[in-house]
C-alpha cells in the first residue's frame, strides 16, 4: 500500500476494467487490432 493509502493497481486490471470490458472486446480482437501475440494480451489481461 502507498502512503496515499491506495493499493497498486496491476496493468491487466486497468485493461480489463476500462478498456475490454465497457467496449465488449475480446482479447483476440484487441491483439489484432494491436498486432500483437493474444497470448501476450491475455496474460496481461490475467495479472500475469
Amino acid at each position: 500500500m502507498l502512503k496515499n493509502g491506495m493499493r497498486p493497481v496491476h496493468p491487466g486490471e486497468i485493461l480489463r476494467e476500462d478498456y475490454l470490458r465497457p467496449l465488449a472486446m475480446s482479447v483476440n480482437a484487441l491483439s489484432k487490432h494491436l498486432r500483437v501475440p493474444a497470448s501476450r494480451i491475455n496474460d496481461i489481461v490475467l495479472e500475469r
